[in-house]
């Protein structure tokens, strides 16, 4: 297959296992990482209109199926992770970590201490109206900018994204370049104290030593999970996940977390089989035992292995 000339990378038929938290998948028509939006947008226009792309982040939220993916993958590399600061905005590239930014705007005494322990990108948080201790980037949120995959440098307002809990309307194929947040003050060493606490947390109750790609199935009624102690709604997916019986449940190389069963692991010899399998089986139980009906928050993509 012909691809368009890029002053950016280039690697056809590149495997993606490594670039996902999960270590699982196979290969992408090629890989690209753009040099600049310019180089973003002139591939984008010049690449044949029949073939789909995917933005990925760092892969934090992902299974790539074993079959791979059919489908130009774009990766925003070192060029698109700044963040600048400006009054009580804060924008930052796609690339920019989501833990970063948090730390960043605190050292600037504005709050976005929410994304501290959320994994992945800003580009994925935008996608995704990522979230955790009661607070979404939908509250934050001013704008994106973004490349559509016609290859149109685009301006994004929220009432383009129509923000819902853990899902927004991006267009397909449209690449995320950058986005502003807007913060409210805070006391730095408080705000920054706030986040230690919250990585002690969690690290006191999620797997973060594992293979995981982060909370596995939203929760049933859009509480933010924080697999705190006594955090023991009722509807919370890892409670309905418990309750079924599917605390540690293996599949292959595939095992729900005994220490948060929201948390799907690869123990080391998994395939994406056994993980989307293993999922899919949780799902089954958990409907079974309580009527609920959970929906993956990690994303699944790919071709699964005939």
């Amino acid at each position: 297959m012909d691809f368009p000339n890029t002053t950016g990378t280039l690697t056809p038929d590149r495997e993606l296992a490594d670039l996902t938290w999960l270590r699982v998948g196979g290969p992408a028509l090629a890989l690209f990482l753009p040099a600049d939006i310019e180089d973003l947008q002139s591939f984008l226009i010049a690449l044949d209109a029949s073939i789909p792309v995917f933005p990925m982040g760092v892969g934090s939220n992902l299974i790539v199926r074993d079959g791979g993916l059919d489908a130009v993958v774009i990766r925003m590399g070192r060029g698109f992770n700044g963040i600048e600061i400006n009054g009580n905005q804060v924008t930052c590239g796609a690339a920019a970590l989501d833990a970063h930014v948090a730390r960043k705007s605190a050292d600037a005494g504005l709050d976005l201490t929410f994304l501290r322990t959320i994994p992945g990108a800003i580009g994925g948080a935008v996608r995704m109206n990522a979230g955790c201790y009661g607070s979404y980037v939908s509250d934050v949120f001013v704008e994106a900018k973004a490349v559509t995959r016609a290859g149109e440098f685009v301006t994004l307002k929220a009432n383009d994204l129509n923000f819902a809990y853990r899902q927004s309307d991006l267009p397909s194929g449209t690449v995320i370049v950058q986005a502003t947040l807007r913060a409210p003050e805070g006391d730095r060493e408080v705000l920054h104290t706030k986040m230690t606490d919250q990585l002690a947390k969690r690290d006191a109750t999620q797997p973060t030593k594992e293979r995981t790609a982060g909370s596995t199935f939203r929760n049933p009624v859009g509480y933010s999970s924080t697999g705190e102690a006594g955090d023991a709604h009722d509807l919370k997916a890892w409670k309905v996940i418990d309750d079924a019986g599917m605390r540690g449940a293996r599949l292959g190389g595939a095992q729900m977390s005994e220490k948060h069963p929201n948390f799907l692991i690869n123990t080391g010899s998994a395939s994406a089989a056994d993980l989307e399998d293993l999922g899919e089986e949780v799902r089954k139980k958990v409907f079974q035992n309580s009527g609920i009906e959970l929906k993956w928050e990690v994303h699944r993509v790919g071709n699964r292995r005939p």
